[in-house]
């Protein structure tokens, strides 16, 4: 990959510290970029990577909140700018399938949760961050959405994927309106990706051995398999791709 196009590009990625989103800090990182690293609860992995963005003589700053809090969201874009004077790319990677939950046992607040953590977080970030992201010539927008919101998810997950599948019409309808801006908004939506708390925790084996079975090129993704389509797409900044979504899926799913 072309590092040269991300050197010294100011970077920030929500939930930047666990599973993808660890992995794409690391790749921007490798590649020369200053990092913003929002996290909740990986404070320990937000600073080690700090310590490693440091070491090979790059900005780095680590940003704790709770992006479904309005002012949270706020004071991290705030944060963002005072440490690197500016935004060129934002990562919008935070969320959550919370639980599995069939319809017959969905209590509306668990619904409002679900939607605040993966949806209304994001809005939050971005409306929080154009103005800056409008400051320069080419800006981007990677969002985290799902083969959830392209398939509607298994059993038990049909708020995560309505949330995921919401992010894919957002993806459009922003790259509609910041375009002129100087923003492209793209997406990348993820299959099985294995290895990550999300599928430790939501994912049995043999769910994941089943689906592995169905993916023409035999084998569940990892985290690095995402990490560098987010980094395409991230350093396409003066690029003609926008309101897209990349399907990372092994081929099981294509439209």
């Amino acid at each position: 990959m072309n590092t040269t196009k991300l050197t010294n590009k100011n970077v920030l990625i929500t939930a930047g510290a666990q599973g993808i989103g660890e992995s794409i800090t690391k790749h921007f990182i490798d590649s020369g970029a200053n990092v913003a690293i929002h996290y909740f609860s990986s404070a320990t992995t937000a600073e080690t990577l700090m310590d490693y963005a440091t070491s090979k003589g790059q900005k780095s700053v680590i940003i704790r909140g709770d992006l479904t809090n309005e002012a949270d969201a706020n004071a991290m874009i705030e944060k963002t700018i005072e440490a690197f004077g500016g935004l060129d790319i934002l990562i919008n990677n935070a969320g959550s399938l919370v639980a599995r939950k069939m319809l017959d046992n969905m209590e509306t607040e668990f619904w409002h949760k679900v939607m605040n953590i993966n949806l209304t977080s994001m809005m939050f970030v971005t409306r929080a961050a154009a103005p800056y992201l409008a400051k320069n010539n080419n800006s981007s927008i990677v969002n985290l959405a799902s083969l959830a919101g392209r398939k509607g998810g298994h059993p038990g997950s049909v708020a995560y994927a309505t949330s995921k599948g919401a992010i894919l019409t957002l993806t459009r309808a922003l790259a509609t309106e910041l375009g002129p801006e100087g923003i492209r908004v793209n997406a990348v939506a993820p299959g099985l990706i294995l290895g990550t708390s999300f599928h430790n925790t939501h994912t049995t084996k043999e769910s994941a051995a089943k689906t592995t079975a169905g993916i023409p090129i035999q084998r569940a993704g990892n985290a690095a398999d995402v990490a560098r389509a987010v980094l395409y797409l991230a350093s396409e900044y003066d690029g003609f791709i926008t309101g897209a979504t990349l399907d990372i899926n092994g081929g099981v799913y294509n439209m």
